[in-house]
């Protein structure tokens, strides 16, 4: 063991602890041998001096490999190598100090064309400040209420049963307290029974459009439109068809004309804070698309992501309390009222789609986080998701209205926007420079913003992105809006 240092490599840079480096080259040398069962490791503070690190590292690999199986402690006597080994005898090799890692591609054949890429950024560099797609200010959050009530939920014997399966459309509980909710403050005419609990408004675009639609069949989207749900619709197979989006929503004369044209089965529209416009969907519209949807038998998903983040007066009615065909399918998440890292959603519609939606997921998703789901129904209950929302609309309306100040002041004929009547962002157009440029010429300064490639459609650069103000308070406001200035400087 004189030689420890020459065989065991510590990677500073990498995200393994060291610790665990350590012990993964001890367990790996081991099984091929070269340490051999019996034999006697030298002390933790001989180890750590052969490898300049501090000794309490290595009484951190001792005891993992303790604990492992892997060496046996002997009193007053020193550490030695188990004889009982929690692995097969191994077979001397060649020695190697290289740890083994799962190959990076497989031996069998992978269709990576049957995957469209849908790139994450991952979770934010906190050391940056972050102008977002359009999030709510995490910090703001009743995170702690919320974590009460699961702690509370978690120790009544009556919830142990949450504790285990359940049925794939969500609690009862919660799924009543959401139907209460849509009738009391969106007019939409349900009960429990027209409830589907998912994670998050993405897995409800999915569920509803792999029910709704066959690979090859004719769908319709804005022109721009999500393009978390337009991947979501090429995925499944769907052949999208585009009608353009003005400052009055989507376009329901060119609507039509497709639906002439071809057999839609489905149309996704965002009626409130469309993404990424921010436009809102007139009420003439709304019931023309409601029209149109029983003539041509088509299905409505109307995702309403953020409907309680209204700045100017009270958000219009959704399509989904005009319906009275069944035609609506319609979907929101509370990761706009709460957090993104809260995955819930919901899904409204008739009770035969709903119960073939909750089938469904079971293949993807058995079950949603009962507990949690339960914890946040007893939020509604008590009413801190009303006075939370109040606060925040509040607050953010104060944000939007600064956000907008600074980038007419700071940045002048460099953007052309209009101020959103809700929701978390501002659709901004970048008029003298390359968005592409200025996002990497803004990260270089402290700042992450989109580059706008997510928003261009198949034939249309708009150099437009969405620039969220709600999560940034008055100072990081002004920061963020100096970084810009500078870099298009």
């Amino acid at each position: 063991m004189h030689d420890i240092n020459e065989w065991i490599n510590i990677d500073q840079k990498s995200e393994t602890p060291v610790y665990l480096q350590i012990t993964n080259t001890i367990i790996h040398n081991i099984m091929n041998g070269r340490l051999r069962k019996g034999l006697k490791l030298p002390g933790s503070r001989l180890i750590a001096e052969s490898l300049h690190i501090n000794r309490m590292t290595i009484v951190a690999v001792f005891d993992e490999l303790q604990a492992q199986g892997w060496i046996t402690v002997v009193p007053r006597k020193g550490t030695f190598i188990s004889n009982e080994l929690p692995a097969l005898n191994p077979s001397r090799i060649i020695p190697t100090s290289e740890v083994f890692c799962v190959p990076a591609k497989p031996i069998f054949a992978l269709n990576h064309k049957r995957v469209i890429p849908y790139p994450s950024p991952g979770f934010p560099d906190l050391t940056k400040l972050n102008l977002n797609d359009g999030f709510p200010d995490a910090r703001e959050a009743p995170t702690a209420i919320l974590m009460r009530n699961l702690r509370s939920l978690s120790q009544q014997k009556s919830y142990r049963r949450y504790l285990m399966y359940g049925g794939p459309e969500g609690t009862e509980t919660f799924r009543q307290v959401m139907a209460e909710t849509l009738r009391d403050t969106r007019g939409i005419p349900v009960n429990k029974e027209n409830i589907q609990i998912t994670r998050g408004s993405q897995m409800a675009i999915f569920i509803a459009a792999s029910l709704l639609v066959k690979p090859g069949d004719d769908i319709i989207v804005g022109e721009p439109s999500y393009f978390g749900a337009n991947k979501t619709f090429e995925q499944i197979g769907a052949r999208l068809n585009r009608a353009p989006v003005d400052e009055n929503g989507i376009d329901v004369d060119a609507v039509e004309a497709i639906c002439r044209r071809r057999q839609v089965k489905m149309i996704y529209v965002i009626p409130h804070h469309h993404h990424p416009t921010t436009v809102t969907l007139t009420p003439d519209r709304r019931i023309r698309l409601l029209a149109l949807s029983v003539k041509y038998k088509f299905a409505i998903l109307e995702d309403d992501y953020d409907y309680d983040f209204h700045y100017a007066s009270k958000p219009m009615m959704p399509m989904a309390s005009l319906d009275r065909h069944g035609s609506v399918i319609y979907i929101g998440t509370l990761t706009k009222t709460l957090a993104p890292a809260f995955r819930i959603g919901f899904m409204a519609a008739s009770e035969d789609f709903i119960r073939l939606a909750a089938n469904f997921r079971r293949f993807v998703d058995h079950q949603g986080d009962s507990l949690l789901e339960n914890a946040v129904a007893s939020l509604y209950r008590d009413g801190t998701i009303a006075r939370h929302i109040k606060k925040t609309v509040k607050l953010y309306k104060e944000r939007r209205d600064q956000f907008c100040a600074l980038m007419t002041s700071e940045l002048g004929d460099h953007v052309k926007f209009r101020i959103p009547d809700g929701g978390m962002s501002v659709w901004t157009n970048f008029t003298t420079f390359n968005l592409v440029k200025l996002s990497g010429l803004a990260r270089k300064q402290g700042l992450i913003m989109s580059d706008g490639t997510d928003f261009n459609s198949h034939n249309v650069n708009y150099n437009s992105a969405r620039l969220g103000f709600a999560s940034l308070r008055a100072e990081e406001q002004i920061t963020a809006i100096g970084i810009i200035k500078k870099c298009l400087k």
